[in-house]
């Protein structure tokens, strides 16, 4: 099973420990195929430096747990226009789509509205993890 873990969830799974951190170790165990892309770690680098206020040499400390997880990081040129409202969300459709994910899974109310695109299921870290039960 490939799945595409959305940026709010990887930043979940960092800073809490709950289920979002459960599914990192899933990812990490190798029950899935945790894919990403370079704009997601980058978001999320963004995120950790300018938010949480994390220097550089943090933030990849910080990263190195998703860097363990993540089965592949995948380079495309695949560009999805007009899906969200946000477009920073139309790349994480983008990632899933190159990915050939079966899942996008994500917190974000935009994205699950969706609730599928091509064949890809948007669902909750919670619904995800119900595959697993």
């Amino acid at each position: 099973m490939i799945a595409v873990l959305d940026t709010n969830v990887l930043l979940a799974a960092i800073i809490t420990e709950g289920l979002c951190s459960k599914l990192l170790h899933r990812a990490r165990a190798g029950e899935f195929s945790l894919v990403s892309c370079p704009f997601i770690i980058m978001e999320l680098r963004r995120i950790l430096t300018k938010k949480f206020r994390l220097t550089h040499e943090e933030s990849t400390l910080a990263l190195e747990p998703i860097s363990e997880a993540i089965s592949q990081v995948i380079e495309h040129n695949l560009k999805i226009k007009d899906i969200c409202r946000d477009a920073a969300d139309d790349n994480i459709i983008a990632c899933a789509m190159a990915a050939k994910a079966e899942y996008l899974v994500t917190g974000d109310s935009d994205l699950l509205e969706i609730k599928t695109y091509k064949d890809i299921k948007i669902i909750t870290p919670r619904d995800f993890e119900a595959l697993f039960v």
